[in-house]
C-alpha cells in the first residue's frame, strides 16, 4: 500500500509538471522600419504593405553576454623618484657595486621567500636576535623586489 501511495504521488507530480512546464518553441520575429526610422521588433508582420520586413528565427539570434567590462585605469607615466635616480647614477657610475646590490637584493628575497620564521638583529644596543613578524616580512620582500627593479638589467 506504501509503494501505491509512492507512485500515485509521482504519477501527480509528473501530470502537473507536464501541464505547467510547457515546452518554449522558437519563432518567427518580424523586424522593419517605419516612416520615422524607428526599428520595430514583433512576432507579428507590419500591418502596413509598403513596409517591408524581414524575418529573424529565434533560434538563430545569439544570446548577449552577461555582465560588464570593467573600465581599465590609465596609468600615466611618472616622473622619476629621487630613488630612481640615485639608481640610475649608482648604475651609470659604478656597474660592478649596481650587480652587486642586485645579487644581494635577489638573494635576500630568496631567503625572505622560502622561509617564514626569521630572525633578525634588533635596533636596540644589547643586539639580541628579534623573530621577524611576519608584516616586516612582507615590507622586505617589497623592499627587495623594488630594489631588484632598480639594480637589475631587465633582459
Amino acid at each position: 500500500m506504501l509503494k501505491m501511495t509512492k507512485l500515485t504521488a509521482l504519477l501527480f507530480y509528473t501530470f502537473w509538471l507536464c501541464l505547467l512546464g510547457q515546452p518554449v518553441f522558437a519563432g518567427v520575429i518580424y523586424t522593419w522600419v517605419d516612416e520615422q526610422g524607428v526599428t520595430h521588433y514583433s512576432q507579428q508582420p507590419p500591418e502596413q504593405e509598403q513596409l517591408k520586413a524581414s524575418q529573424l528565427y529565434s533560434e538563430d539570434i545569439e544570446p548577449a553576454k552577461v555582465g560588464y567590462i570593467a573600465p581599465t585605469k590609465k596609468v600615466e607615466p611618472q616622473a622619476e623618484s629621487e630613488l630612481e635616480k640615485s639608481a640610475a647614477l649608482i648604475k651609470e657610475k659604478d656597474a660592478k657595486q649596481a650587480q652587486s646590490i642586485c645579487d644581494n637584493a635577489k638573494h635576500s628575497l630568496d631567503v625572505l621567500t622560502t622561509h617564514n620564521r626569521l630572525i633578525r638583529q634588533s635596533e636596540d644596543p644589547t643586539k639580541e636576535p628579534v623573530a621577524m613578524s611576519e608584516e616586516e616580512r612582507q615590507a622586505a620582500i617589497a623592499q627587495q623586489q623594488e630594489r631588484i627593479k632598480l639594480f637589475c638589467d631587465k633582459k
